[in-house]
């Protein structure tokens, strides 16, 4: 009489002969051909993850305006409303856009005459980092960020020469521009 295999090596033999089958249809897939996922347009350049966070990137700042000088300086655009500090080489290591006051300087070449700390602008606001350079219908013309951040409109009425910059604009725009700095201003 033939003797009877105990159900665990059927269990067993079933169990090697399976993972046999797994591994070699395993080998068997690796060489062969790997399918690809259909795109409907341009390949990414970056990984899908790289870009599922991302906002989309903010356009490049303006250029520095062409005649506006050479070297160290600082540039402003009336029809920008926009500042930029001009090292040595011509680049601009910053950009920034501004609130221009009521009275406006005429495009030309001028330079820092006077720098103060802090006082109360023209319009009453507590004004710091003033950086004066020129005159224009008896209005002193001046860069400064107002003490609280704030950028309020032009006092009705008033004639004010204060270009008001952002906070952290002002405190830059002082560090960069001491008395005899170029300033250049454009239309």
């Amino acid at each position: 009489m033939a003797a009877r295999l105990p159900s665990w090596a059927w269990v067993s033999g079933l169990t090697a002969g399976a993972t046999a089958v797994v591994v070699a249809l395993a080998v068997q897939a690796d060489h062969g051909p790997h399918p690809t996922a259909a795109t409907a347009g341009p390949r990414p350049s970056a990984p899908a993850s790289a870009h599922a966070s991302a906002a989309p990137r903010p356009a490049a700042p303006p250029a520095v305006p062409e005649l506006s000088g050479t070297g160290r300086r600082i540039v402003y655009s009336l029809a920008g409303k926009r500042v930029w500090l001009v090292d040595a080489t011509g680049e601009a290591s910053r950009t920034f856009t501004v609130w221009p006051g009521t009275v406006n300087p005429a495009p030309g070449r001028y330079s820092v005459t006077l720098r103060k700390d802090s006082i109360t602008g023209s319009d009453g606001v507590p004004i710091e980092h003033i950086l004066y350079f020129t005159v224009a219908s008896g209005v002193n013309i001046a860069f400064s960020n107002a003490v609280d951040g704030s950028s309020p409109p032009p006092a009705e009425g008033k004639q004010t020469g204060g270009i008001r910059v952002h906070k952290q604009d002002g405190a830059a725009l002082w560090a960069f521009g001491d008395t005899g700095t170029k300033v250049s201003v454009v239309k």
